[in-house]
């Protein structure tokens, strides 16, 4: 079976980084538009397969001017299935 990698995103308030309660719902969240990425493109997410990394503009040499509320949570997932191969999450584009 075919496999690739895709990205979801959730966006917050560095403010609140240090929460755990906060950051777990932004995991959510990032896991939950990951999963409808991997439907819109016809593939499914393999389970287990989440990894998350969390970026703020205090604390990153990114770049972070456009991003909503300046705190980025990117999911990354595993999918399978027909055209996977061809899915690669890169920089911060699902390519």
């Amino acid at each position: 079976m075919e496999t690739g990698t895709l990205f979801g995103w959730a966006f917050g308030d560095p403010a609140r980084e240090n929460d755990g309660a906060y950051m777990a719902g932004l995991e959510k969240e990032a896991r939950r538009n990951a999963t409808e990425t991997a439907k819109a493109r016809g593939v499914t997410v393999v389970a287990g397969s989440e990894v998350f990394t969390s970026l703020s503009a205090n604390d990153s040499l990114v770049e972070l001017d456009h991003a909503p509320g300046k705190l980025v949570v990117r999911c990354t997932v595993h999918v399978e299935g027909p055209g996977a191969g061809k899915l690669h999450a890169e920089g911060p584009m699902n390519g």
